[in-house]
């Protein structure tokens, strides 16, 4: 899900034309997560093909990617790799929520509540191992370039903008940011028109761009300072303190200067320990990348496409 920390960033509209010939460094769990979320049908059931095999990010990801690339957009695809030890209790109750959330489908879906069934659906979704491999299959068919990452997807994907092989991060959330991604670009996948959770009405929706140094800047805060700030909200490496969003953790530390002088003046008893505050910080700040990866886009296979 990410740090709640966008309501703090000036975005910038944009269109797909100051993107053009731009390499993107798209976050594919994050992508694929939508797509698994979204193409449904009315009931909630997602896309399947004649065997009864989930086809939703299949669909998604072959049209979008083909936008894009009709946009003169040169997408690059990083995949998440093992997840941090202390991303598991996250994960644990990511994957408690999705239990419920089927549970209530199946009795939306009895009840005869179609747009609860709906709604419910869309919270079960899971990128499965299978899903990733037919992904990357699909991918590679279309000549698009994808990178494994040995953790975090949006830690590669900030490294590739950080070493200039990208201009930018494409993904919904804000972590690569706290990464130190140079630019982030959100609804780079999305289609023009949203719906609005829970109405039967949608809203018009532009890519955004968000320039960390220049938000840092009028902010007035440094990149490890806006760590601090996540930590003190919670990240999915950590609950984070009861009662502090992100307005008050960017008044609270650029009172007190860091994390440890803020714990010390307000005595919380769920902050987090100054090991675990390390810990933290060095996943934000010297992540887990790797170098090993090429960037070429190629000729698709029409056939294997097929």
């Amino acid at each position: 899900m990410g740090v709640d920390i966008g309501a703090l960033f000036k975005q910038e509209k944009i269109a797909f034309k100051d993107l053009h010939d731009r390499i993107i460094a798209i976050d594919a769990h994050n992508v694929i997560h939508q797509f698994l979320s979204s193409i449904r049908g009315r009931d909630g059931s997602p896309l399947k093909n004649a065997k009864g095999e989930i086809t939703s990010h299949i669909s998604g990801l072959f049209y979008r990617t083909a936008n894009l690339v009709d946009a003169r957009i040169r997408p690059v695809f990083v995949f998440d790799g093992k997840p941090h030890p202390l991303k598991m209790k996250t994960i644990e109750e990511r994957r408690k929520r999705k239990e419920i959330a089927e549970k209530e489908y199946k009795e939306a879906l009895e009840a005869g509540d179609l747009e609860k069934a709906r709604i419910k659906a869309q919270q079960t979704s899971r990128v499965t191992d299978e899903i990733v491999k037919q992904s990357k299959e699909l991918l590679e068919a279309l000549g698009i370039p994808h990178i494994q990452a040995p953790s975090e997807g949006e830690a590669q994907a900030s490294y590739l903008v950080n070493k200039g092989d990208a201009f930018a991060v494409g993904s919904q959330d804000f972590d690569c940011l706290l990464l130190g991604s140079p630019v982030l670009v959100r609804n780079l996948t999305s289609s023009e028109k949203r719906k609005l959770p829970g109405k039967e009405s949608y809203v018009k929706t532009y890519p955004k761009q968000i320039r960390l140094k220049q938000n840092l800047k009028s902010l007035g805060i440094t990149h490890k300072q806006l760590v601090d700030m996540a930590i003190l909200i919670g990240t999915d490496f950590n609950e984070g303190i009861r009662g502090i969003g992100p307005k008050k953790s960017l008044s609270l530390i650029k009172r007190n200067g860091n994390i440890e002088n803020v714990i010390a003046t307000i005595g919380a008893e769920d902050a987090p320990t100054f090991n675990e505050i390390k810990e933290i910080r060095k996943i934000f700040l010297e992540p887990e990348v790797t170098d090993t990866y090429k960037l070429a886009w190629v000729s698709s296979d029409n056939d294997k496409v097929i």
